[in-house]
């Protein structure tokens, strides 16, 4: 056992499970108040259900013997046969049970990215049933194809170090299918849907940024070169997106926001992740500030569209993963990039979407014609914190004077972060049917309290 690797890949394990807690905040500040718990259990429940899958049979169809190019064996069910003794090399390396663990968390993560696109409206139970047979039917194939050794993609080598295809893309496909069975929100694009907890944003895209090193350069599975130039290139990569949406965000909407600045890290990370391993620190650099531009351009497509993805996962993950996979056909360093590339990394993306979208939808539609994905009318109204879960977020009646009488300061637009008063929303207010939601919010300043 080469204990240096797998101290590295056992603390990297533990970088990518601080990234679901991360991501349950990143994606609770940005809805509203009264489903705060909901937001946050989303991504917690997934830590439970998804775990316990990984170990009863999702390890072994995903790095199992291959048994034709879609799907591994069961050999591995309950980890049978996987001692403490166990090396990944054979001889040497690290300990597979590391290696188990390391990729559970990435199976975690993976469907509770999704749980921002159906924010505010679905039943948790549903949820639940939900992200337990999209892990088994739609992530547990996926990442077969990508990492497994026999898996198709594998094969015709796709690049896709840590994620962009088996994470990302099939997270962000996926969650669009759900959204379009679930319907929109009570109140899209005709009441403003702000950020409730910008603070609480901030945090969760700091802890996603920092456990992210664990998640792209713990994928190399040994403290090498390979993981340091992941490491660097995932630090520059997200910088530069970071530049690349706020300088489009004042361009177009004529404000920095906190929110943006938050979304691009995050579009940055995504980007980063299938390529970071094969490209220089200049190509990092382009994928990041592409990435940064494109993805906050491409928040606004859902009121072109008229789907509704609660917190942007379309718009990031589902964009900023076809960005970074794409990119690094060209951008690939060592003789590796080209056109042939390109065309590899086309399929892979491609065949990932395809797959996703289909399954996810039919999933979520089966799931919604039997126990129902949607939450009541006035259950949604009201809040799904009390409704699911029996508590609030925050509690308000040992404060003096009613939470509405304390007002917010500025304006919102949409779903977007809070700017200055008279100011566009810079992230999510793209459309007319956005901006004038921001307008009408920046006149009333709340006048009804979300809570």
């Amino acid at each position: 056992m080469n204990g240096a690797d797998t101290a590295f890949v056992l603390i990297s394990a533990a970088l990518v499970m601080l990234m679901t807690p991360g991501l349950a905040l990143f994606y609770g500040g940005m809805v509203r108040a009264k489903s705060t718990l909901n937001m946050l259990m989303m991504s917690f429940v997934s830590l439970g259900v998804v775990s316990v899958l990984w170990v009863l049979y999702g390890y072994s169809l995903a790095f199992g013997t291959d048994t034709g190019g879609l799907i591994g064996s069961l050999e591995f069910a309950g980890l049978d046969g996987i001692g403490p003794e166990a090396l990944t090399g054979g001889d040497e390396g690290i300990p597979v049970l590391a290696f188990v663990l390391f990729q559970m968390m990435f199976a975690v993560l993976t469907p509770a990215l999704m749980s921002g696109a159906l924010a505010d409206r679905v039943k948790f139970g549903a949820w639940a049933v939900f992200i337990t047979l999209w892990a088994t039917i739609v992530y547990f194939p996926v990442a077969h194809w990508v990492w497994a050794e026999g898996g198709w993609l594998f094969e015709m080598e796709v690049i896709d170090f840590a994620g962009g295809t088996a994470v990302h893309i099939n997270a962000g496909v996926g969650a669009l299918a759900a959204a379009l069975v679930v319907g929109r929100r009570i109140g899209f694009r005709k009441e403003p849907m702000r950020p409730h907890n910008l603070p609480m944003v901030v945090l969760g895209a700091a802890l996603l940024w920092f456990g992210w090193f664990g998640f792209n350069a713990g994928s190399a599975l040994a403290a090498d070169g390979t993981a340091a130039t992941m490491a660097l290139n995932t630090q520059i990569a997200t910088a530069a997106a970071v530049l690349g949406w706020l300088a489009y965000e004042r361009v177009r909407h004529g404000a920095f926001t906190t929110l943006g600045a938050a979304s691009g890290a995050i579009a940055g990370l995504v980007a980063i992740t299938p390529a970071g391993a094969h490209v220089g620190a200049v190509g990092a650099i382009v994928i990041g500030l592409v990435a940064g531009v494109v993805c906050s351009w491409a928040v606004g497509l859902k009121y072109r569209l008229g789907y509704d993805d609660s917190l942007d996962v379309v718009g990031v993950h589902l964009v900023g993963g076809v960005v970074g996979t794409l990119l690094v056909g060209f951008l690939a360093v060592d003789g590796v990039g080209g056109v042939g590339q390109f065309g590899k990394q086309a399929v892979g993306a491609l065949s990932v979407m395809a797959f996703s979208f289909a399954v996810s939808w039919v999933l979520a539609k089966l799931i919604d014609v039997t126990i129902g994905f949607r939450a009541g009318e006035d259950e949604e109204t009201a809040g799904l914190d009390q409704a699911y879960h029996a508590e609030t977020a925050y509690d308000f009646s040992a404060v003096g004077g009613s939470p509405a009488s304390r007002g917010t300061a500025g304006a919102s637009g949409g779903d977007g972060a809070t700017v200055p008063s008279g100011k566009k929303s810079g992230m999510q207010s793209d459309e007319k049917s956005g901006e004038k939601s921001g307008e009408k919010s920046g006149e009333k300043v709340d006048k009804k309290v979300d809570a």
